[in-house]
């Protein structure tokens, strides 16, 4: 995959991610920048968002980031931290490379919400399937 709309159509196959809202808007090397805009389906029994939906961005952040230049990593063990109630109407995603290892990768992933609050921190292990 070499442009961003290569990307976005080999990751529309992630249904839970695309069904959610959640889309790719910037691709790097060994990293991403995805978001969401929140609705309804996003919030809890007390109107918050949902902490499953900071997980999930993060986990498809990660998902684009450490495959969308040669595919082959899944997760295997990743930590959120929750920092914030979200303030703003969207959530981004910036997830980055820490290590690339020989079959272990680590990445960190920060949430914010369109207003710069910062609302998540993510740290995701993957392993190389291939």
């Amino acid at each position: 995959m070499n442009t961003i709309e290569e990307v976005r159509e080999y990751f529309k196959n992630d249904k839970f991610a695309s069904d959610a809202g959640m889309v790719i808007d910037e691709i790097g090397d060994h990293s991403s920048v995805c978001s969401m805009v929140i609705d309804g389906r996003h919030l809890n029994a007390m109107g918050n968002v949902m902490g499953g939906v900071h997980y999930t961005l993060a986990d498809f952040a990660f998902a684009v980031a450490s495959n969308w230049q040669q595919p082959g990593v899944v997760g295997i063990n990743n930590s959120i931290a929750y920092l914030s109630a979200v303030k703003g109407k969207k959530l981004i995603a910036r997830a980055s490379m820490i290590k690339d290892g020989r079959s272990t990768c680590l990445y960190n992933v920060d949430i914010t919400d369109d207003l710069g609050t910062k609302v998540a921190n993510v740290q995701c292990m993957g392993f190389h399937v291939k």
